[in-house]
């Protein structure tokens, strides 16, 4: 089996990648900068490829089974018009190439900005009313593979990716702003309230579920990829703390609270659980 990768080269698609590496099949890693890559096992094909300016995606990446597309630019800027001016257009221009010219199986990242600002426990199924650019664009995409099926079959499973923290993250994340002031010494550490409820999970988890979805070659829709248990940011970090060993206060209230998210929300993992199962 031939499985390739795009955005290989960034946070998830590295620890992706790593796991697709455990697996007894052939791997493809797609990126825009081979050099990025230079390090990974020569056992693994790594193309060079823009996949808004080059042509014939699906020949120069080898005739793939199954595709795990990652790629998506313009991020962590969320707010940017750049997602469905330029970026929405690009990406179904991309897939819809690739599933035309033979994929069979298709695992697309998606977003729990999606749901926008609704609260509480959120299901696979539940209706999407993004409030940003980005969360609109991938929304949009969702949907116009779903008309695309109708058109052209093919095994096609949305992973709407919740929230997540593991080493190489951007450090403009929570996670490696924290672990960066705790290993400098600092005596406090500036954020939020806290009180807020997210779900997440670490990388390693995510990149698993994603390579496990993938190889199953199976016709999913979309799938909450979460942990289904909300826990708040504050008691997050606090769990940070006690398993590093990292003393350091928390300045609460320091940051107020994002504008672009609810208070509390978090995945429901009910058709996921049902799906591993199987």
């Amino acid at each position: 089996m031939k499985v390739a990768l795009t955005g290989a080269s960034g946070f998830v698609g590295r620890y992706v990648l790593a796991a697709l590496m455990q697996r007894d099949i052939e791997i493809v890693a797609v990126t825009r900068d081979a050099a990025k890559l230079k390090d990974v096992n020569k056992s693994i094909r790594v193309l060079e490829l823009d996949l808004y300016k080059d042509c014939d995606f699906y020949q120069n990446i080898g005739a793939p089974d199954a595709l795990i597309h990652l790629a998506w630019d313009g991020l962590p800027n969320y707010k940017s018009l750049h997602h469905f001016e330029t970026e929405l257009p690009r990406q179904y221009t991309f897939i819809k190439h690739m599933v035309e010219s033979g994929l069979s199986s298709l695992f697309v990242s998606g977003t729990c900005f999606e749901y926008g600002m609704q609260s509480g426990e959120l299901s696979a199924d539940a209706k999407t009313e993004p409030t940003n650019p980005y969360g609109f664009a991938k929304d949009a995409l969702r949907k116009q593979l779903q008309f695309l099926k109708g058109v052209k079959q093919f095994n096609f499973i949305w992973g709407r990716l919740f929230y997540m923290y593991g080493e190489g993250q951007l450090s403009n994340s929570l996670y490696p702003q924290f672990k960066k002031a705790a290993l400098r010494g600092d005596k406090v550490f500036n954020m939020s309230g806290g009180e807020q409820l997210r779900d997440y999970l670490p990388i390693e988890t995510i990149a698993e579920l994603i390579v496990n979805l993938t190889l199953a070659q199976r016709d999913l829709g979309a799938i909450n990829i979460c942990s289904g248990k909300p826990i708040s940011v504050r008691g997050l970090v606090e769990q940070w703390s006690r398993e590093n060993g990292w003393k350091i206060e928390l300045n609460l209230g320091y940051y107020p609270y994002p504008d672009y998210e609810p208070m509390e929300f978090w995945g429901s993992r009910s058709y996921l659980d049902k799906v591993l199962e199987r």
